[in-house]
């Protein structure tokens, strides 16, 4: 079965609705990670038939749950899960964040070779990012707590209308409860990714003033 089929065939699995050449760019980008990943060791995940399912179905399946037109995705390494998230989603925004110089020289790449207009790749540390206006959503699946998250980036969204998403393993009980007073959880969903072993789950969390 070719990548093609393969990521097909896992999408139809979802209730996820793609288009063909949606489908297309999503492969070129696994194809670009790993030619570059030899080189430059973005991702410790080496099979691209692996990718489909820990990278791009895991990243794609947030989607639904997101609301807001311009996100900043945290801490993106190789661009996850911004990257499918912009492919399947040409009408939002995305800044991808990170302060390593080849995962932003990668991206720049992936960004010219898929032609995406709705995303910018940008080398920064994230308390040293100040954006003109605020962003509606900070995606991140590099934080180790829901408290490095949004003490690093709560001056990246609005109070009350902007959102953080937090892309998790188990349910994080005890980090949600250690969370500062001026953030409030909004919802704590499961994901269901299609042939991923383990639990996942996405908090939205909201500051408040």
């Amino acid at each position: 079965m070719t990548l093609k089929a393969k990521l097909v065939s896992l999408i139809s699995e979802t209730p996820l609705e793609i288009s063909e050449q949606q489908v297309d760019l999503l492969i070129q980008y696994v194809d670009l990670l790993v030619k570059w990943n030899k080189a430059y060791n973005l991702t410790s995940v080496r099979d691209p038939e692996e990718m489909l399912v820990k990278h791009i179905l895991d990243s794609l399946m947030v989607g639904p749950q997101l609301h807001g037109k311009s996100f900043i995705d945290v801490g993106t390494g190789p661009g996850l899960p911004g990257i499918p998230l912009a492919i399947l989603y040409p009408e939002y925004s995305f800044v991808l964040l990170d302060s390593l110089g080849k995962r932003i020289t990668f991206l720049r790449q992936v960004v010219f070779q898929l032609k995406l207009t709705n995303v910018k790749p940008v080398l920064s540390r994230v308390e040293e990012y100040h954006p003109e206006i605020p962003f509606d959503g900070v995606l991140s699946r590099a934080f180790s707590s829901l408290n490095d998250m949004v003490s690093w980036c709560q001056h990246l969204i609005a109070v009350d209308t902007g959102r953080f998403f937090a892309l998790k393993g188990q349910y994080p009980l005890e980090e949600i409860a250690a969370l500062p007073d001026n953030i409030k959880l909004v919802t704590g969903s499961e994901i269901e990714v299609p042939h991923l072993v383990g639990e996942r789950h996405l908090i939205e969390l909201k500051k408040i003033s």
